[in-house]
């Protein structure tokens, strides 16, 4: 049993203002794995004091000073790796591998990319007689979910903390374990007090009082469409920046060439990767309707081989992280069959052998039509969905025939025609054969959110600009 029962305040462990706590459940076993206090407004704003008051000193601080920060943090971070990855596997049922890989993995990539980009990053430019200075925002308010949870805690608090801000964080009350060891991390590596700051708690309570908080200049969210928008609403009393990282239903195109089998059982087990709870998961698979008979077995074979079991042993895909998904990802393969889509693997119900945890087979639909709710919802779960196509012109209409555009993949021999298509997608993130990149701009088109994220696009986020006109008269 984890008990974490305070709040990260101004360099110090603190008790809430209030005594509210609340159980967390480990999802591979359905039992209570911890108990964590629930903040309030008047935690927020104790937080919001000293990340304020922090700034004052923080925002002036050198590039090597910060560097000096963040190379700590680095050395802090390395020893915590097991720690962190035992955390992932326990809060949200990431399989023992996948959180000691990937998970794990990604907030050190995101912690190294940040201190190269900081070695060179043009904090001041001169055009012409102007001189253009990017300067820090200020406060940040922080808002991060539980899918990918050190990945979605990082991706914001190194870019923020490389440009001179402060910091206030509320993690996912679902999985705060990883986001509390990161706050251990922050403290022995010495980063001044105020500069960081954590509380857990609702985000009806904690996330809506950080988005009105006169004191807080800046929101970043990851979340769904619907915390997006209520963050956005919030914030516009005080007319703050928000950066909103939402929904996806991506498509991954897959083109009629020799790789084809292989490119389809290759994005089913991408889809089923951490459950499938990924928000620029390829969940809707295009391929040439002449194909559809080899793509099914294909599919068929891909899913068949993904086992699903306790996240400690050695099964690909663990549980899904609650109750609520587990239900949600079950209303939505029963609305698939109800469609008429073809039910290829998987289905509802529980995975045979396991009456304990929220395990969800893994679910392929095939001759998908794109006006089906199981091809315009975001599922969040293992459930691939598979639409045909007549030619690549109706791929990419059918690709960009969606609410959201957060990301994309074309799968294909020929570079050059995949490129083409590629070009084409509305999204923020398009990959080319599964390629990806830490210096990459990520974030999405239309209803998947505004602002970007990752390498040095994730800097412009927390930076204000400032020009001084007549600074070198000619």
């Amino acid at each position: 049993m984890r008990e974490y029962l305070k709040f990260y305040i101004d360099g110090k462990w603190v008790d809430p203002v209030e005594s509210k706590i609340a159980n967390t459940v480990n999802p591979a076993t359905e039992a209570v794995s911890g108990t964590i206090a629930l903040g309030t407004a008047a935690d927020v704003d104790r937080a919001v004091k000293a990340a304020r008051q922090a700034f004052t000193t923080w925002s002036k601080t050198s590039r090597e000073e910060r560097l000096q920060v963040l190379e700590r943090i680095l050395a802090e971070y390395q020893k915590r790796v097991g720690d962190l990855a035992a955390a992932v596997t326990e809060e949200m049922g990431a399989p023992k591998a996948l959180a000691s890989g990937y998970h794990v993995g990604l907030g050190l990539g995101h912690l190294t990319t940040a201190i190269a980009i900081l070695k060179s990053f043009k904090f001041e430019e001169q055009k012409g007689g102007t001189l253009i200075v990017k300067e820090p925002i200020g406060v940040c308010g922080m808002i991060t979910p539980w899918n990918w949870p050190i990945n979605q805690v990082t991706v914001k608090v190194f870019p923020a903390l490389a440009t001179g801000c402060t910091i206030v964080l509320k993690p996912s009350q679902e999985s705060h374990f990883s986001a509390h060891i990161l706050a251990e991390i922050f403290d022995a590596a010495r980063v001044p007090p105020g500069v960081f700051n954590l509380i857990q708690g609702k985000g009806s309570v904690v996330g809506a009082a950080m988005s009105t908080h006169p004191g807080i200049d800046m929101i970043s969210i990851t979340g769904s469409e619907a915390a997006g928008i209520e963050v956005a609403k919030n914030a516009a009393g005080t007319v703050k920046r928000v950066c909103q990282e939402l929904g996806g239903k991506s498509a991954n195109i897959v083109l009629d060439d020799a790789d084809f089998a292989k490119n389809v059982a290759k994005g089913v087990a991408g889809m089923m990767v951490n459950s499938g709870q990924t928000c620029s998961a390829t969940s809707r698979m295009l391929v040439p309707k002449s194909r559809m008979v080899e793509a099914i077995a294909a599919a068929k074979a891909a899913a068949a081989s993904v086992t699903v079991g306790d996240p400690n042993g050695d099964a690909a895909m663990g549980p899904v992280v609650s109750k609520a998904q587990f239900n949600s990802i079950q209303e939505y393969i029963q609305k698939g069959i109800a469609e008429g889509a073809t039910l290829v693997a998987g289905g509802p119900g529980r995975v045979e052998g396991l009456a304990k945890g929220f395990y969800v087979k893994p679910t392929v639909f095939a001759n998908v039509s794109n006006d089906m709710v199981i091809a315009r919802e975001e599922i969040f779960g293992p459930v691939q969905v598979i639409i045909g196509y007549d030619n690549v012109e109706h791929a990419v209409q059918l690709a960009n025939d969606s609410d959201f555009g957060l990301a994309g993949n074309v799968a294909g021999v020929d570079v050059e025609k995949a490129r083409a298509v590629a070009r084409q997608i509305r999204a923020g993130w398009v990959s080319i054969n599964d390629g990806f990149d830490f210096n990459a701009a990520f974030g999405g088109y239309k209803k998947s959110g505004n602002g970007r994220e990752w390498g040095e696009f994730g800097f412009h986020e927390y930076l204000e600009i400032k020009s001084l006109l007549g600074y070198a008269p000619t």
